[in-house]
């Protein structure tokens, strides 16, 4: 791929920056990963746009631009274009690196203790749901179940916080989208636990475990998508 940023937003060197910034958006948009597209095209794109949103490097591009357009001979077009690949190539280096920083303190910081929270509502379930079959109409046993949702519950108060505690990185919205379903399908369980407790009403003991059951599908398939990252 030419690395010339005009040619990857697919703009004439003479476009005003409304125009650059109007096609950035639009390309980002059709090649964002959540709609099917490559994540190294979004690096691409983001790189470009750094690169010709900030006036001073744009001129300094510019100038070697218009350069290769004057020069006859071929070794100094050679020249002038592997130059101007090479600084835009570092651009995109930076960008990819700087990405990568962003999605590992992601999941360090908001995945992994929000996965292991998480996991501890819905794992523990199964137990908490045995152990109150026995007799639902026993108090011990109906307090014991009420002390696991207090638990759950103020668990997923720190996962609320933990999540908007920092922005999901763009090559990881996928991702944070579907923890965010994920937490929140755990909090409705809870929510139908909760009226089930107050009336004995089975169908809300049957729907909140059947949104927990779903909420462990999630998480597995989230932990298979997570393993494309490596944690450093």
């Amino acid at each position: 791929m030419d690395l010339d940023p005009y040619q990857i937003l697919g703009v004439n060197p003479a476009a005003s920056l409304i125009e650059i910034k109007a096609a950035y958006r639009a390309l980002v948009k059709s090649h964002h990963p959540d709609a099917g597209g490559d994540n190294k095209r979004i690096i691409l794109l983001n790189a470009a746009w750094e690169l010709l949103r900030d006036p001073g490097k744009r001129k300094v591009y510019d100038s070697s631009y218009s350069s290769f357009d004057s020069l006859t001979n071929d070794f100094k077009r050679r020249s002038v274009r592997n130059a101007r690949a090479t600084n835009y190539a570092s651009v995109v280096k930076n960008q990819a690196i700087n990405e990568d920083d962003a999605i590992n303190m992601w999941l360090k910081k908001v995945y992994i203790p929000i996965d292991k929270l998480l996991g501890q509502v819905i794992n523990a379930f199964p137990l908490k749901l045995k152990a109150l079959s026995a007799d639902p109409y026993d108090d011990s046993l109906m307090e014991e179940f009420c002390n696991y949702l207090d638990q759950s519950r103020a668990r997923l108060e720190k996962v609320n916080v933990m999540y908007r505690s920092t922005s999901v990185p763009s090559a990881a919205k996928g991702l944070g989208l579907g923890l965010y379903q994920c937490f929140s399908q755990v909090e409705d369980a809870l929510i139908e636990l909760e009226r089930y407790t107050m009336g004995y009403v089975d169908n809300y003991l049957h729907d909140g475990e059947e949104m927990l059951r779903e909420s462990k599908r999630l998480r597995i398939r989230l932990h298979k998508q997570r393993r494309k990252w490596k944690i450093q």
